[in-house]
Parts: C-alpha cells; sequence; structure tokens
C-alpha cells in the first residue's frame, strides 16, 4: 500500500510520509530517563498526540509505557470522586486488554477488580497506584493526551495535586511508590493553573502542576528535516525536483507548522499533479487559504473572536506593525504563544507565526471592518499584461486616482489620538490590491531582513515577485533614503525593478509629480506620490 501524506489523525510511519523527528523525540527520551513528570504544549495539529505516540511505539522495551485520554470529560464520569476513580480505573482495564504493546491479563485484572471496591475516593487510588507500580516489574511511565477539556475540572485538579503530592514523596517512599514518569498532552500550559490544593484552603493557592520539568524544544520542522520527508516521497515516485529547493519554499510559507507542511504537500501530491515546483507550493498555499472548513482555520477564529484581546494583539502585530515583545508577561501574548499565532522575529518582538496564518488572520480584519468597500474599480483582467503578469504600474495608478476621488482628511486625529501613519496606507493599498490577486497571487510584509529593517509588501503572482515600499512624505531626505531602502531589498532578492509609494499631505501640488520610473542605484523604481491632504 502506497504512503500518503496525512493532515486528519496521527501519523503512522508505515502509512504516512513523515519528518524525521529522531532529535525532538529524544529530548523527551532523555526527560522520561531522568525520572521526570513534565507537559506536551503545543497549538492544536501541532505533534502533540504523534509525540506520545512515539514514546509508546519506541520505550515500551525498558519501561511500561501506558497511554490514555481524557478527551471525553462532559459526561457522569466527571461528576463526583467515585465516577472519576471508576474511570481512571476504567481507562487503564482498556489499555491492557486492548492496546498492542500493552496487553496484559494480570494488569487488566487488577485494575478491574480496583473497580469493585465501595466508595472509592483519591485516597484509594493513591494506593491502588501505589501497590500497582510496586509489583511491576518495569518502571511505569504514564501519558494522558486530551487534557485541555479536564482544565475547568476541579476533579482533575484534584488528580494533578495527588500525582505531585506522590511525586514530592517518592523521594522517602522508593521511586516505584508511583509513576516513573508522568507526560501530559495539552494546548493550555498546565504548569501555571493555579487552584486551591485542598478544599479548606481559601487563600493559599499553588499549582496543581508545578513538578513539571522545563525544557526547551522546537517543534517546528526546518528545511533540512522537512527535506527528509520529501526524500522518502521522491524514492517511491522518482519526479526529479529540487528537495532542497522545495523544502524552503514550503518552510518560507509555514514557518515549519507541522500540519501546514504536510497540508501543502498532500496538495501537491494529491490535487495539482505532483507539481513540485515553487508555483506548485504558491497554488497548493492559495488552496488551503480558499478552505473555509479546516479545523486549524476555524480554530483561529473561534479564538480571536473568544478572546477580545487576542483579537487586538493580533491586528496590532499582523496588520499596524506595531512593537510588542514576544515575551512580555500579560494574558493576549500567553495564550497567543501557547496558540502558536505568533513567534518572536530576531529582536524578540512578537510576529505571526507563519505567512498562511497572517494572511488568514489578515482576510478576517478586512473582512470585519468591511474595508473590502475600498473597490479596485474593474475586473482583475484589466490589471495583467498579455503574459499574465501583473501590471503594477496601473495597480498604484488606480490607486492614485482612486485615493483622489475618495480624499478626505487623512491627516485628521483618530480617537487614540494617532495621525495617518504608514500603516493606514499599507491597509488601504492591501484592500485594493486583494481583489486583483485574490486566489492567484500571495502578499506578505517581510518580517524583517538580515540587517534589520522592513521592507512593507511583496506580491507574488505568475511566479514573480513584487516589492512595494510604502512610505509617508517627510521631505526629500526621507524619500532619497526611501530609494536607497528599497534599491537594497532589490538587490537581495535579485530584482531589478521596485515601487515606491509616498502618502504626502503637502498643500504645494507643485511638488506632487505624476507617478513615473527613476533609475537609482542600478534598479528602475516605480515612484508614485499619493495625495493625502485636506481639499
Amino acid at each position: 500500500m502506497a504512503k500518503r501524506f496525512n493532515t486528519a489523525v496521527t501519523c503512522n510511519p508505515d502509512l504516512h510520509y513523515m519528518v524525521d523527528t529522531t532529535n525532538k523525540m529524544n529530548v523527551f527520551e532523555r526527560l522520561i530517563d531522568d525520572k521526570c513528570y513534565f507537559t506536551i504544549t503545543r497549538a492544536r495539529q501541532f505533534g502533540k498526540t504523534s509525540s506520545l505516540k512515539w514514546i509508546y511505539n519506541n520505550l515500551n522495551s525498558k519501561y511500561l509505557v501506558v497511554s490514555i485520554s481524557f478527551e471525553d470529560t462532559e459526561n457522569e464520569n466527571w461528576v463526583s470522586n467515585e465516577t472519576f476513580y471508576r474511570y481512571f480505573c476504567n481507562n487503564l482495564v482498556n489499555a491492557f486488554k486492548e492496546d498492542e504493546l500493552t496487553k496484559n491479563v494480570e494488569n487488566e485484572k487488577f485494575w478491574n477488580d480496583a473497580m469493585q471496591v465501595d466508595k472509592p475516593n483519591f485516597d484509594m487510588l493513591s494506593s491502588k497506584i501505589t501497590e500497582f507500580c510496586k509489583k511491576s516489574p518495569k518502571p511505569i511511565v504514564l501519558l494522558i493526551d486530551e487534557v485541555d477539556k479536564s482544565l475547568d475540572n476541579q476533579l482533575f485538579l484534584t488528580f494533578l495535586s495527588m500525582l505531585r503530592k506522590k511525586y514530592i514523596d517518592r523521594d522517602k517512599r522508593g521511586y516505584n511508590s508511583t509513576f516513573w514518569s508522568v507526560v501530559l498532552a495539552s494546548v493550555y500550559d498546565i504548569k501555571n493553573l493555579k487552584v486551591k490544593l485542598r478544599p479548606d484552603e481559601e487563600h493559599q493557592y499553588n499549582s496543581p502542576w508545578n513538578v513539571a520539568a522545563d525544557y526547551d524544544l522546537d517543534m517546528t520542522f526546518n528545511p533540512q528535516e522537512i527535506s527528509t520527508m520529501l526524500v522518502d516521497y521522491e524514492n517511491d515516485y522518482h519526479i526529479g525536483f529540487d528537495i532542497k529547493e522545495i523544502s524552503e519554499e514550503i518552510y518560507k510559507y509555514t514557518s515549519g507548522y507541522p500540519v501546514l507542511v504536510s497540508w501543502i504537500c498532500k496538495e501537491i501530491d494529491e490535487n495539482l499533479g505532483k507539481d513540485w515546483s515553487k508555483d506548485g507550493v504558491l497554488k497548493a498555499v492559495n488552496k488551503m487559504l480558499k478552505n473555509n472548513e479546516a479545523r486549524i482555520f476555524k480554530d483561529i477564529i473561534k479564538n480571536i473572536e473568544a478572546y477580545p484581546e487576542l483579537k487586538k494583539l493580533l491586528k496590532a502585530v499582523s496588520l499596524e506593525n506595531f512593537k510588542v515583545s514576544y515575551y512580555a508577561d500579560n494574558f493576549p501574548i500567553e495564550i497567543a504563544r501557547q496558540f502558536s499565532y505568533i513567534k518572536p522575529d530576531k529582536k524578540s518582538y512578537a510576529q505571526i507565526h507563519n505567512l498562511i496564518f497572517q494572511q488568514r488572520i489578515n482576510n478576517y480584519y478586512y473582512v470585519q471592518q468591511s474595508l473590502s468597500t475600498i473597490d479596485n474599480n474593474g475586473m482583475q483582467s484589466v490589471y495583467l499584461t498579455k503574459q499574465g503578469d501583473l501590471n503594477m504600474e496601473l495597480i498604484i495608478r488606480r490607486f492614485n486616482d482612486l485615493m483622489k476621488k475618495r480624499r478626505k482628511s487623512y491627516d485628521q486625529e483618530d480617537e487614540n489620538g494617532r495621525t495617518f501613519i504608514e500603516r493606514e496606507g499599507r491597509f488601504m493599498f492591501i484592500c485594493f490590491l486583494k481583489p486583483i490577486i485574490n486566489g492567484s497571487g500571495f502578499y506578505y510584509s517581510e518580517p524583517e531582513n538580515d540587517d534589520g529593517s522592513r521592507m512593507d509588501l511583496v506580491v507574488t503572482y505568475n511566479s514573480k515577485e513584487y516589492v512595494i515600499e510604502l512610505k509617508i512624505w517627510h521631505g526629500t531626505e526621507y524619500e532619497i533614503s526611501g530609494r536607497e531602502q528599497l534599491s537594497g531589498y532589490l538587490a537581495q532578492r535579485g530584482l531589478s525593478e521596485g515601487y515606491l509609494v509616498t502618502f504626502s499631505f503637502l498643500k504645494n501640488k507643485s511638488e506632487q509629480e505624476d507617478p513615473k520610473w527613476i533609475q537609482y542605484d542600478g534598479k528602475r523604481i516605480y515612484e508614485a506620490v499619493i495625495e493625502c491632504r485636506r481639499e
């Protein structure tokens, strides 16, 4: 049976093309060898369950690895100490009865018998765990998946507190008095939960999981890791594509977000005629962006609308180019980190995690604010050359004409006392551009160049790139610096032409010339000054 790219369920190396994550998984093995309790806290579809499966499949030779899930929390099992006790025991019964690597009649019987006690409670559960661990010939590693759905349940928090106490006591009671290691998989950081450890504690709060070990592990895929999956694929199909180039192109759009990497590959393989080219990658990305049913995109919108502070933060980072510290200690930053909506740039400022998320998030704000009312005054074909490329010169001229017709007091202060600045100009230009390239092209702001500078907008269409620098007029010297900056961007990307759009509030019309091409430092630059002054 041929392998395929998988985006729906846990990956299986016998069925699916997978990135080689051995080095990452070795981090988890070292933690378990060191008797650590820890969490795998990552965004959805980021490889948490696959990591647990790796631990289960690869460490069962030296440990008894037991894997359970707390997914079904909305039922009668979570209403009392007694029901939770039986629910946990039943999970272990099923693990020893059904799971291929842990099938064991004796262990199944132990937990079946444990369920038969009268009026069970957490003290009884603690004793049963100790009894079971002491009689086991191998140290026991407990894996619990899907604990997010339990975080607001007091029974789960009491269960964590019990495990925490047994962990603390194991130095004097012996390491076989409890689980050797406990691994929890969750989107939210369980270590930061603060609850009462006992019902009679009115003011004393602590984390029920502050015993969890810290570790530093980047679970995104870098281009070299992506290439390991493509090598496996190429060995099966012998297409002859440039694996290094395509791995880097996939990384460019995804920043290594696991499910996005697999999704692009799946689109190319199954729906785009195995077009393993840069253009094929872009086509796959555009198909993905049109998918309104994808869970990962639905989760983004759901979470943006559920957390008003997150909504404000993502807009500031994605559209308004605000400098926000990625490592700031506040709720919206913390929740954006946990959902993997942001990552740090080279200067530790927050940026949207990947270009696909950036495009999807931007689209949300455009629709929300009805900015699509900035019409592009024509059909898409008007703005294309005979070769199917963008006629960016015409696009900028038409945008200039539209802004003249819609001219208002752009220099008027907004409700926060801010005047028109570059991000407003970028916002309006993108709103004009978006319907023209929609479905066929892609636009993004380059997060940061090697020299620490930024370019405002990069548009990819028909396998060509267009760099547009957007500025506010601050005088001739500033205009020259804009030319220098743009020519530097073009040199970095191997381009000969670029576009400099300046928003001007000058009252002297003679200084605002018509758009034109100029030569600067060996590059052709199309300069346009957009009038934004009051009448």
